[in-house]
C-alpha cells in the first residue's frame, strides 16, 4: 500500500502535468512549422513597384524608337517625294541640252536675231528647270577628273591615257544627279586606262 501510494501521490501528478506540457509545446512547434509564413507586404510592394518601373522603361523606349522612325519616315517622304517626277524632268532637260548642242558653234555665231533668241530661250529654260530641281534637293554630279565610283558613275567606255591615274573619269557622256543621299541617276562616263594605279586612301595616309 505504501509503494502504491507513493507512485500515485503528488509527485506522480506533477510528472504527468510536465509531460503534458512538453507534448503541448512539441505539438505547437510542429503546428508553427507546418503553417507557411505570411508574405511581407513591403517586399511584395517593392517587387510590384520594380515590375511596373520595368514596364514603364520598356514602353518609354518603344515610344522613343517609334518617334524616331516616324521622324525619319516623314523626312524621307519630304526629301524623296519628287523622285519620280525629278527623274522625268531630267529626261526633258536632256532633250533641251541635245537641242542646244545640235546647233554648231559657227551657226550660232552667224545666227539671225530670231534663231539666236530661240537658242537663248532654250538655254534659259534648261537652267530654270535644273534650278527648280536643285531647290527640291536634286544636285548634279561633277565626276570629271575624279576616281571612278560605281556608286555614282556608270562606265561606258575606256580611254587610253598613260598620263592620269587608271580609272580616272575623263569624259561625261550624260550628267548624273543625286537627290538627298540617294543617286537619282548615275553619271555615264568614260574612264582612263593604262595609267598608273590610282592612289588609295590608305597609301595617302601612310605618306
Amino acid at each position: 500500500m505504501t509503494d502504491d501510494t507513493n507512485r500515485n501521490g503528488p509527485d506522480a501528478a506533477v510528472e504527468t502535468e510536465t509531460g503534458a506540457e512538453v507534448q503541448g509545446e512539441k505539438a505547437a512547434a510542429e503546428t508553427r512549422q507546418e503553417t507557411p509564413a505570411e508574405p511581407d507586404p513591403l517586399e511584395a510592394l517593392k517587387a510590384e513597384n520594380a515590375e511596373i518601373r520595368d514596364r514603364f522603361l520598356r514602353l518609354a523606349a518603344e515610344m522613343d524608337n517609334l518617334r524616331r522612325r516616324t521622324e525619319r519616315d516623314v523626312k524621307d517622304a519630304k526629301t524623296y517625294a519628287v523622285t519620280a517626277f525629278a527623274r522625268d524632268m531630267l529626261a526633258v532637260s536632256d532633250n533641251l541640252r541635245r537641242a542646244i548642242e545640235a546647233v554648231p558653234a559657227e551657226a550660232r555665231d552667224a545666227a539671225e536675231a530670231g534663231l539666236a533668241a530661240l537658242i537663248e530661250g532654250v538655254e534659259m529654260t534648261e537652267r530654270a528647270m535644273l534650278s527648280a530641281l536643285e531647290r527640291h534637293g536634286v544636285k548634279k554630279i561633277e565626276p570629271e577628273g575624279q576616281k571612278f565610283d560605281p556608286n555614282f558613275h556608270q562606265a561606258m567606255f575606256e580611254i587610253p591615257n598613260t598620263e592620269v591615274a587608271n580609272n580616272t573619269v575623263l569624259q561625261v557622256v550624260q550628267a548624273g544627279y543625286t537627290i538627298g543621299d540617294r543617286v537619282l541617276r548615275p553619271a555615264m562616263v568614260g574612264v582612263a586606262k593604262g595609267g598608273p594605279k590610282a592612289e588609295t586612301a590608305t597609301e595617302a595616309k601612310a605618306e
